[in-house]
């Protein structure tokens, strides 16, 4: 979902152009002049829900979605067998009522929800757990580009045949039984301790083994480069969620409504308008004109604002890292003394107060305080000015010039204004005596392909929000392998977090992810800065926004007042 190191150049032909501002009559049309639905209203008031997204999703498939505007939409049409403690990133019960792993950590059986089913009346069962899970281990071809199939990838490590020859092996995962009609068991080749977490992303939510056969779901047209979806993922998404596909208007909005013969709660909100608005001041000025119902990724200068002028701010819970990237393979950034120089230089108190919400945490970790395996024996670096101009001195870097890469024209919920962070950060190693070249360029495709294809880069500014509750997740990312943007990586470090990853004892594996954290900062690829808040804004009818470090939000919850 959040992972935007993977899709920076990825362009899905059927998702169209980039997307534009859509305050059109659109969302006006489903409000009378008292704020109630013109063509959604019951007798409880209001039942339409109308939330900015700031772009188009990728996919309606959510196997072949990794981004966040996708995966709002998937969670309210999908559900996994697993999903999140409400307010947490932690793993809970779904469509799989409980589960038990075996002493060797390689079969999972699952007990299945019963009387459940599809929206298109095909029930749910553990053979259509099974069929998804197939379906996802025998993707060939484009399918299996990053672009597609990310996150199975990424967590299972590969398929059953691989046609991309930086996947090793054939994965985690060996074989899917329906022991019976209620129980399904997943067998894997060896542990994959994080999969339970992993099962709560969107990407692994059950679909409709019907729909998929019957609409081709996988049959991806193009090239890998520029994949071009088939009418499953534009227009025919079916899975077992409280809401059910209407419609999709590129670059405006896409409509759902109520699953008339969903098993749990339906809920007042019958009706879910996602209006595309991609610019971030234009969605606080819809709120405000009462267009819309609530937005997502709200700058922390319109906080104060829009609370004085009787909006609602809901903060989600940070499940995030905003992190200065130092580029080893640079030459000037290849003694460990200049990075610790740098370390030494920023004083990130000030800098919270100045550029971040309120609420925000420095960071000492690459991980956020609330994931296992989080250490607070690590290295800290405390602001001292003296200490990293002796480093620089001792390293012969007194007089050094350093190029500083930096986004703009982007808010993310880790980097809600990175040219405020840039100014910062450049006074501080200012300060030490550092000549900073700043090097601003737009976030995508340009900052991206730059940061991660190329080792053309210095000093960067860019972050992570958590996919699961999972250490893997994070520091797993940035420094399990070779990679382009923090340049060498010592081997004994990546070893030291794979090795990590698949300890089958939780006591094991949190001790061994803490130990693998003080490396990392004893190493300083890089300084973690801060765990941002993330701000939501909405009208003031709106009530119990379920909120989610993780963004499992599902709307059916939500109540509106008259």
């Amino acid at each position: 979902m959040r992972s935007d190191r993977v899709r920076s150049s990825f362009r899905l032909a059927a998702a169209g152009a980039a997307a534009g501002l859509a305050l059109t009559a659109c969302a006006a049309s489903e409000r009378d002049s008292g704020g109630g639905s013109t063509d959604g209203a019951t007798s409880e008031g209001r039942d339409t829900f109308i939330f900015a997204a700031s772009a188009d999703p990728a996919s309606l498939d959510p196997a072949f979605a990794n981004d966040g505007e996708s995966f709002r939409v998937a969670r309210q049409i999908f559900e996994g067998l697993v999903g999140t403690v409400p307010g947490t990133a932690d793993p809970a019960p779904l469509l799989a009522e409980a589960w038990e792993v075996s002493e060797d950590g390689l079969t999972y059986t699952f007990d299945l929800k019963q009387d459940v089913t599809f929206q298109d009346g095909t029930p749910f069962n553990a053979e259509a757990v099974c069929f998804n899970f197939e379906r996802w281990n025998n993707f060939t071809g484009v399918l299996q580009s990053e672009s597609l199939s990310y996150y199975w990838q990424k967590v299972n490590g590969g398929f059953a045949t691989s046609d991309v020859a930086s996947l090793d092996g054939t994965g985690k995962y060996k074989s899917c039984e329906a022991q019976d009609e209620n129980t399904a068991v997943i067998t894997m080749q060896s542990p994959l301790p994080e999969f339970i977490s992993a099962l709560s992303l969107p990407a692994f939510s059950i679909q409709s083994p019907t729909a998929l056969e019957k609409y081709d779901a996988d049959a991806v047209g193009g090239e890998e480069s520029a994949p071009v979806l088939p009418e499953y993922a534009t227009a025919r998404p079916t899975g077992t969620g409280p809401y059910v596909f209407e419609k999709w208007t590129r670059d405006q909005e896409v409509t759902l409504t109520a699953n008339e013969d969903y098993w749990g709660d339906q809920g007042q909100v019958r009706r879910i308008v996602f209006q595309v608005i991609s610019d971030a001041n234009a969605r606080r000025q819809a709120l405000q004109a009462g267009d819309i119902d609530g937005y997502d990724l709200v700058g922390p200068a319109d906080v104060a604002a829009l609370e004085e002028a009787g909006f609602q701010i809901v903060n989600r819970e940070p499940f995030n890292i905003l992190y200065l990237g130092m580029n080893q393979a640079n030459p000037d950034l290849a003694d460990v003394r200049v990075r610790q120089a740098i370390a030494y230089a920023i004083n990130k108190e000030a800098l919270v107060a100045q550029t971040l919400p309120e609420g925000t945490e420095v960071a000492t970790n690459f991980v956020p305080p609330s994931v296992e395996g989080w250490s607070d024996e690590v290295a800290t670096y405390e602001y001292d000015p003296d200490k990293a101009r002796a480093l620089l001195a001792e390293a012969g870097k007194s007089n050094l010039t350093i190029d500083f890469n930096y986004p703009t024209n982007v808010s993310r919920p880790y980097m809600p204004t990175p040219e405020q962070t840039f100014q910062a950060i450049s006074a501080d190693l200012q300060e030490v005596g550092i000549t900073v070249n700043p090097v601003p360029e737009p976030w995508s495709p340009e900052y991206l392909d730059r940061m991660q294809g190329t080792p053309d880069h210095g000093l960067h500014l860019l972050g992570w929000t958590g996919d699961y509750n999972d250490t893997y997740n994070f520091i797993g990312v940035f420094f399990g392998g070779p990679s382009n943007e923090w340049g060498p990586i010592d081997p004994a470090l990546s070893k030291m977090i794979n090795d990590a990853r698949y300890k089958t004892s939780k006591d094991e594996q949190v001790a061994a992810y803490e130990a693998a954290n003080e490396a990392i900062l004893e190493m300083v690829p890089g300084v973690p800065l801060a765990h941002p808040v993330p701000s939501l804004a909405f009208k003031p009818e709106i009530k119990n926004y379920p909120a989610s470090p993780v963004q499992d939000e599902v709307y059916n919850v939500i109540t509106i007042e008259e």
